[in-house]
């Protein structure tokens, strides 16, 4: 693809965005066949948009989400300062497709870890982490039918990501507390919705972190401190819908609810 193919392929992508309408596929002249040029797409599309990269989601982290997207591993999107929302807001859900809420570990960088040859082992990522959060994704695509588009035109727009909500860090020890087996709980309008652990994001949230480490090293610039990364889902999204308010618990890493107009 040429810078052209690039552009035009991106600021596709944005006037589906700021319209909340869908596009099958891209046109065969700015349809990515490759990641790089997933990420090329991805990352014109966030300069365009004239918003500020504020960090980073991870998808497809579970074989069975890989599966219902078919594609061959996880892969990374950019998250725009205008999604971010706080916990107890009320998130509109008009013009959504897909309409489910995830339950995510969150990291914040402290330091920077940049574009190397080396790949970066969980230790080093894990020493560049600040502070650990709950988090909510509700997640969507520009694509009619997401399953079938494939990784390249997934990552090209930014990897489903859209709403996102950081929770406040964790005050406990949690680098001493094993975060694959730890245990979080769905709950919509006050019922039980669905249980996982940090298991299902890549077996344990911080490998899932050090892959987007080194995904970022091979198609980008790396993370940078500062940078928040969700890591992907722990348990099945939930289903949700106008007038709907969802909490996610992460027992002792603390929680948060928010609802759907």
């Amino acid at each position: 693809m040429n810078e052209h193919d690039i552009h035009a392929a991106a600021a596709m992508l944005l006037q589906h965005w700021r319209h909340s309408t869908r596009l099958a596929e891209l046109p065969a002249h700015c349809r990515p066949e490759t990641r790089a040029e997933g990420y090329a797409i991805q990352s014109e599309l966030a300069k365009l948009s004239g918003q500020n990269v504020v960090g980073w989601k991870i998808a497809a982290t579970s074989k069975a989400g890989q599966r219902h997207i078919r594609v061959d591993g996880p892969i990374a999107g950019c998250l725009l300062a205008a999604r971010a929302r706080e916990g107890g807001a009320r998130i509109e859900l008009a013009g959504s497709n897909m309409k489910v809420a995830e339950a995510e570990f969150a990291f914040r960088m402290g330091g920077d870890l940049p574009r190397r040859a080396q790949s970066y082992s969980v230790a080093e990522v894990m020493s560049a982490v600040a502070t650990l959060h709950p988090a909510i994704e509700v997640p969507d695509s520009r694509y009619l039918d997401f399953t079938r588009v494939g990784a390249a035109q997934l990552i090209a727009d930014l990897a489903c990501a859209c709403w996102f909500v950081i929770g406040a860090q964790t005050r406990v020890d949690w680098r001493a507390i094993d975060l694959a087996i730890h245990r979080v709980s769905a709950y919509r309008n006050g019922a039980l919705a669905g249980q996982g652990s940090g298991a299902n994001v890549l077996g344990d949230p911080r490998a899932a972190l050090a892959w987007i480490a080194n995904e970022l090293c091979t198609y980008g610039e790396g993370l940078r401190a500062g940078d928040v990364v969700i890591t992907g889902t722990c348990l099945t999204p939930v289903p949700v819908a106008a007038g709907d308010s969802v909490r996610m618990d992460f027992g002792e890493f603390g929680g948060l609810e928010i609802g759907f107009a």
